[in-house]
């Protein structure tokens, strides 16, 4: 099973961004998702971000993550 993990992006760098998720930062490649901006919030999976989601959405899922772990 794969696991994608939401991350707010920080800074972003060409190809590349900065990312967060509580204690946890990385850099990630964001090549297949244009148009991303300081603050959004992407899901992260395996160095890349996949997919771009709502402040909502990352909430809930960090917080269903949290409860498993």
């Amino acid at each position: 099973m794969c696991l994608a993990v939401p991350m707010q992006i920080k800074n972003l760098q060409g190809d590349f961004a900065l990312v967060s998720a509580g204690r946890f930062a990385r850099k990630v490649n964001i090549q297949m998702l244009p148009n991303l901006r300081v603050g959004d919030y992407v899901l992260v999976h395996a160095g890349f971000a996949i997919e771009k989601i709502d402040l909502n959405n990352a909430k809930k899922t960090l917080r269903l993550l949290d409860e498993i772990s």
